[in-house]
């Protein structure tokens, strides 16, 4: 039985596999960041939800990463987490 490590590294030789790996990293890595902080904060999603202003359903997308929260959603997270929404572009890596 493989690691899940080692099948992520044997699934990313594939070009197109790691083409869109890479591509979903930033939404991946800001659901990962809201779970982190809510759990933390020791904030239950429907917790969360009702400082946002909004339903359990929606935290549940974000968190998942299959749903493409606008900025100013985003921003309400924050501010419900205590934190700062910091959105920034830059040059793509060579």
């Amino acid at each position: 039985m493989k690691t899940y490590s080692s099948f992520k590294k044997q699934l990313l030789k594939d070009k197109e596999i790691s083409k869109a790996y890479n591509e979903l990293a930033p939404e991946f890595a800001i659901a990962r960041t809201i779970i982190e902080k809510r759990l933390e904060k020791g904030l239950s999603q429907s917790e969360l939800a009702k400082k946002v202003g909004t339903k359990q359903s929606a935290i549940s997308r974000l968190e998942s990463g299959n749903y493409n929260p606008s900025i100013g959603f985003l921003g309400k997270v924050a501010k419900a987490l205590n934190l700062y929404l910091d959105v920034s572009l830059s040059k793509k890596p060579s």
